[in-house]
């Protein structure tokens, strides 16, 4: 395995209209990880992912994704975006949103041939898929059109993997199918980093976190980082007890 890190984030801030979303965020990542990107609505953590993939441009600072520029990495990058930005409307099937994650390797003007299908119907299949290939995608309920692109981004075959809200809308059955996917790539040597809202599952479901509101307020491991002292800075606000991986820790209540 390469000394370079993972993921290399430096003095990195974004701006919207001259105002900071992102303020001189620092991090370094360096071991395979599920990580969790945790933070009140508005922290900047959908911003920070799109930063990261260079859908956003940067203020300052600099991004080195496996030791190298993004694009040159691109190939070993694998996105799975928020649901709300995608129109599902579009008349593509099943599979092809799954072949979709195979042109990186095949090059947009060559045809996917009979093994690549087949690839992209073992993606289908281990997300539990199997049997839906020829929906159009907004036949599908929010669950399955959550793992189609979680299917995507399998058939990438990628190192490293970015998720916005995976979870977000989904049912039980979907959210456990996610996270089993999830741990089976970190378990392959991936890395995988998740936007995520549900507090009480962030030990459970990550190994390292980041707790982030516009600035980085902590990073490291989850038993580590993951703490009231750090919520409290991280939301603020009124407070309440969750009880979550058997220990309490105090999160922002919703405002009404």
């Amino acid at each position: 395995m390469s000394s370079e890190p993972i993921l290399d984030i430096h003095d990195v801030t974004v701006a919207y209209h001259r105002r900071p979303v992102l303020w001189d965020i620092d991090l370094t990542l360096t071991e395979p990880s599920l990580v969790g990107i945790v933070g009140p609505n508005g922290a900047g953590k959908s911003t920070l992912i799109k930063a990261i993939l260079g859908l956003v441009p940067l203020a300052s600072g600099h991004i080195r994704i496996l030791g190298s520029p993004l694009e040159r990495q691109r190939q070993r990058i694998g996105y799975v975006p928020q649901r709300e930005s995608v129109d599902w409307d579009f008349p593509v099937n099943v599979l092809d949103v799954v072949l979709m994650g195979t042109y990186g390797r095949l090059g947009w003007f060559r045809r996917p041939k009979a093994k690549d299908r087949a690839w992209a119907r073992e993606c289908l299949d281990r997300i539990g898929l199997a049997g839906l290939e020829k929906h159009q995608i907004g036949q599908l309920s929010g669950g399955q059109q959550q793992r189609t692109f979680l299917a995507r981004a399998l058939a990438q075959q990628a190192d490293i993997y970015f998720m916005d809200e995976p979870f977000a809308g989904v049912d039980a059955a979907t959210e456990q199918a996610i996270i089993f996917l999830l741990q089976e790539l970190q378990r392959q040597g991936k890395t995988v980093v998740v936007v995520h809202h549900d507090l009480r599952t962030v030990p459970l479901y990550f190994q390292q976190v980041l707790l982030l509101n516009i600035r980085k307020v902590a990073f490291g491991p989850t038993e580590a980082v993951f703490t009231e002292d750090n919520l409290r800075k991280t939301y603020g606000g009124r407070l309440t007890i969750l009880e979550t991986a058997g220990q309490a820790v105090r999160t922002r209540e919703p405002t009404p």
